[in-house]
């Protein structure tokens, strides 16, 4: 087709197109003129409306980029560029070869089209019925039956001849047309018929099942707000989330959704964070706490000021991780694709064969050309095209749900392959805060009074030991002794001075010592290597210490257990932490081996290292785990709900900081595997035993319909398990 482009009403005579404001941009192409673009919303070509950048596209338009939030098409991956756009999978960019992958160009919908099928299908099955089922003469019931095959195929015979003159010859609604309507030449007109009802039928449960995945996925959508309520002018007013700047100042009322990532400025409430984490305990904030959109408030009125533009949000990132998870396919999807490409050609030649040679040969036309019919009837592929990318599709849908975020197929299969874990400590398996473990006095003091002494001394100091030691003092009920800090000695510790004006001191040993303490001696042995310590003196005179860990975090140990009941081989944890703590922290929690005081390159290094032997997956915080969750065969980011870093490096993000996501995500990525394989020998095995049977005659049309919608319902219902 000649490269043009019509402009407004003009029309170039050597277009063939009926002015329909397109623009080609292959010369060659053969795509019956729907290869183009749309820039009129009252153009009338059938609701073609988008453009095609690759030749090879069999167009069952799937492969498209939402940018709106209205639409309705099931986030098939299309770009809008009309806010009226009504979405029935038009108006879209195809970007390289698209459809469920069979090259029949069918499109499967969604389970309201699907439901606005059933009173024409019941209709068509009341006429089957009758057809068979009435006592009429034989010229009635041969009426009822091709008003049967009227109601229920005249779309797939309109289709049909749509793609007859597009050039897309093997159609699936041309193998249908061709298989039912030859069927009925030759005077099987009920098995005719029956072909196409079931296949209708077929592609109703089909379309259902596909819409019952998409609405998982379509249900992230809601966790965008409508509307934003911004301070300008000195009140609040409703307005577009797009159209709030970073830095300006929203309000959020309990039962709202936060519209905008932002740090709250006023005002406490208790935030459901469910729909992005899978939490189901909900999170507390005050001034100075990180919120993001798609969190809920539940309780108090906040104030906060937007840190990021609504299409740099973490709700939106999550969006089109999402959708774009979609395009990333599994090796077994790929293989399908292929395989039904070369495989439905194949099969088209044998039935013509089928048909032809044997009858040249021995005569009998009409019993050839009847197993040719049924030959094509069960050879459809649509049972493997469909049922094996609908596994993905569900199972990626499932875990988000949890909060369990996965690229795509391709993620989940690698997941499958490795059987060993290489996991950063700090803020993976350890909560990354410290907490005080052992309080240990002195003589003459007890610990209620150490611990007072030291939350005093450490009051104004923002050390995590320090932070630590005050919390702890707080959670036990220790009022903590005023201290006024003089001094605070970076990597020592603080000097300060009670209400006696003695000098007060906290921190480490060294310290201690360069200030002349006494009494230290013996203290080491009673609290272990893996344990930080603060000193305490007063006067001169040492007082006790405190010992601090960095705890494993809740579920830790039984999460690691369920990744060695699953079959992993080997846990590795690799941190900067010093080897004591690090060996004790890996023998609190099963790990198999630890490597101790890396620095962020030797952590990637040592991963390198042990995938020398085979594949792995490294789970990290998100934040200064960037290299390695790109090196890794999966990585996976926990805890990384905010985290723009995590989100673009991992392969899987768990959006909730709880370990326990990570054997959830290995049981949904063996789930689907499984079910997909299954699928695949379900449909071979069937359609290979009907084919045969077909070619020598042992079996019929009713066969062959079951071999292709009777085992695409059993693939399509099997698939659907792994939504569960």
């Amino acid at each position: 087709m000649k490269e043009h482009r019509h402009e407004g009403n003009e029309q170039h005579a050597a277009c063939s197109c009926g002015g329909h404001h397109h623009d080609h941009e292959e010369k060659s192409c053969s795509c019956g003129g729907h290869h183009h673009d749309h820039e009129e919303k009252s153009c009338s070509c059938g609701g073609h409306h988008h453009d095609h950048e690759e030749k090879s596209c069999s167009c069952g338009r799937q492969h498209h980029d939402h940018e709106e939030k209205g639409c309705s098409c099931g986030g098939h991956h299309h770009d809008h560029e009309e806010k009226s756009c009504g979405c029935g999978g038009h108006h879209h960019e195809h970007d390289d070869g698209c459809g469920c992958g069979c090259g029949c160009g069918h499109d499967h919908g969604d389970a309201e089209s699907a439901k606005k099928e059933l009173p024409r299908l019941a209709l068509a099955f009341a006429l089957f019925a009758a057809g068979l089922l009435l006592p009429v003469p034989h010229a009635v019931k041969t009426i009822l039956l091709l008003a049967c095959f009227a109601v229920s195929g005249w779309e797939v015979v309109l289709s049909a001849v749509r793609s007859l003159t597009s050039g897309r010859m093997l159609d699936e609604n041309f193998l249908m047309t061709v298989a039912s309507v030859a069927a009925i030449a030759i005077g099987e007109i009920t098995e005719g018929c029956a072909v196409m009802l079931f296949y209708q039928v077929g592609e109703c449960f089909q379309s259902y099942a596909v819409g019952s995945s998409r609405r998982q996925i379509r249900a992230l959508l809601e966790l965008k707000a409508d509307e934003a309520y911004v301070l300008r002018d000195g009140e609040f007013v409703a307005v577009d989330p797009a159209q709030v700047q970073v830095g300006e100042q929203i309000r959020i009322r309990p039962g709202e959704r936060v519209p905008l990532d932002a740090v709250v400025l006023t005002g406490m409430s208790d935030m459901d964070t469910s729909a992005l984490t899978g939490e189901s305990v909900e999170r507390a904030v005050e001034p100075g706490s990180q919120i993001l959109a798609g969190f809920v408030s539940r309780s108090g009125v906040l104030t906060a000021r937007v840190t990021k533009p609504l299409s740099e949000s973490s709700v939106s990132r999550i969006l089109s991780m999402v959708e774009d998870a979609q395009e990333r396919k599994a090796p077994a999807e790929r293989f399908i694709t292929s395989f039904a490409r070369v495989y439905t050609p194949i099969v088209v030649g044998l039935a013509l064969v089928l048909a032809v040679v044997p009858s040249a040969l021995l005569g009998g036309w009409r019993t050839w050309l009847y197993r040719a019919l049924t030959f094509l009837v069960a050879s459809c592929p649509c049972a493997l095209v469909i049922s094996v990318p609908l596994c993905y599709f569900a199972g990626i849908g499932s875990a988000a749900r949890r909060g369990i975020l996965i690229k795509g197929g391709d993620s989940l299969d690698a997941l499958c392959r490795v059987d060993r874990f290489v996991m950063d400590k700090t803020g993976t398996l350890t909560t990354g805060e410290f907490a005080v473990t052992h309080v240990h006095p002195c003589a003459g003091m007890d610990e209620a009074q150490l611990l007072a002494l030291v939350a005093g001394a450490e009051a104004d100091s923002s050390h995590p030991l320090a932070l630590a030691c005050v919390k702890a003092a707080k959670e036990r009920g220790v009022t903590p002794q005023a201290a006024a800090l003089e001094r605070e000695i970076a990597g020592r510790g603080v000097q300060c001075r009670d209400s006696e004006g003695r000098i007060v001191l906290a921190g480490s040993l060294a310290l201690m010592q360069e200030s002349g303490v006494k009494g230290l001696e013996g203290m080491d042995a009673l609290c272990g290597e893996d344990a930080a310590r603060i000193y305490a003196a007063c006067g001169g005179q040492a007082l006790g210490f405190i010992c601090l860990s960095d705890m494993p975090k809740p579920g830790a140990k039984e999460a690691l257990a369920a990744l060695k009941t699953m079959g992993v081989r080997r846990l590795v944890m690799l941190t900067g932490d010093r080897e004591a703590p690090a060996r004790a922290v890996a023998a609190q929690l099963g790990v198999d081996e630890t490597h101790a005081q890396l620095l962020p390159q030797q952590k990637l290094e040592r991963l390198e290292a042990i995938m020398q032997d085979g594949g792995a997956v490294f789970v990290g915080d998100g934040i200064n785990d960037a290299p390695a969750l790109v090196r890794a065969d999966v990585g996976v980011a926990m805890g990384a709900l905010g985290s723009d870093a995590a989100i673009e490096a991992a392969d899987i993000v768990l959006m909730a900081d709880d370990i326990a996501a990570l054997p959830a995500a290995l049981g949904v990525a063996r789930r689907v595997r499984a079910l997909a394989r299954q699928n695949v020998v379900i449909a071979l095995s069937i359609k290979v035993l009907v084919l045969v049977l077909a070619a020598l005659g042992m079996t019929g049309m009713w066969a062959a319909v079951f071999a292709d919608v009777g085992v695409a319902l059993l693939c399509v219902l099997n698939a659907m398990r792994a939504m569960r």
